[in-house]
């Protein structure tokens, strides 16, 4: 197999399963990051991430990370933090700011450039990506943002300023999606962090799969209203119909 170099002149990809195996799911280098051509990778199960500087590389990892939002694991700790939360969450109230909070808000640097925000202003602008806020008081403590392919959520960064604020974002998230009719959140590449909240790892084919059949099942736009989903310690998970 080789790394495949994309044509500006063209959004279409190789199959995901023409990616390398070391490193592991690097299918294709180039192109751009418009919204025909972002969306189409999301569609197909490839999602851009390079380091500054670089050319865009696209990637389709095997095996893939996900998180089954019934299945999220709530720690006892984080159980009684959350029975006093002092968070308030929010949906799409300022997407911006989020995407900002992941590219500011990490020691180690970061690969969400100028470019990549404005890329992902522009999809949430179009409906496509959106973000989840956290607040303690009228701070914004943490959140998260990704895009959506009808019932799966394509997580693509978080950021956290208080203990447990990022947490907080996800457990909430979790059940507000699954009330919705929301099945599964594409979490790429497991980690030590999304593993402890309840994240496994799937064969890529099968995610492949559950991305086709999901993706063609739209949630309601009422789904994507900018509103609060949770206001106060008195809110419990609720049973998913």
């Amino acid at each position: 197999m080789r790394l495949v170099q994309l044509s500006r002149h063209s959004i279409a990809f190789p199959s995901p399963e023409a990616a390398l195996r070391e490193p592991n799911g690097l299918l294709a280098l180039g192109g751009d990051l418009s919204p025909s051509r972002l969306m189409m990778a999301y569609q197909r199960g490839i999602f851009p991430w390079y380091s500054p500087g670089d050319p865009i590389l696209w990637w389709s990892p095997d095996p893939r990370a996900v998180l089954y939002p019934t299945l999220f694991h709530i720690s006892k700790s984080m159980r009684r933090f959350h029975q006093r939360s002092p968070f308030r969450v929010t949906l799409n109230y300022c997407f911006e700011q989020v995407i900002t909070g992941c590219a500011d808000d990490r020691d180690e640097g970061t690969w969400i450039t100028p470019d990549v925000k404005s890329a992902w202003i522009r999809l949430h602008e179009l409906g496509h990506a959106h973000s989840i806020e956290v607040w303690q008081g009228e701070q914004l403590v943490g959140g998260i943002y990704g895009v959506t392919q009808g019932r799966l959520f394509c997580g693509e960064s978080m950021f956290s300023r208080q203990e447990n604020a990022s947490k907080t974002a996800l457990l909430v998230f979790c059940d507000y999606f699954a009330r919705q009719g929301g099945e599964l959140i594409d979490c790429q590449v497991i980690n030590p962090h999304t593993q402890s909240l309840g994240a496994v790892e799937i064969p890529r084919r099968t995610y492949l799969d559950e991305l086709d059949r999901l993706r063609k099942q739209p949630l309601s736009h009422l789904c994507w209203v900018p509103q609060v989903i949770f206001s106060g310690p008195r809110w419990k998970p609720s049973p998913v119909e």
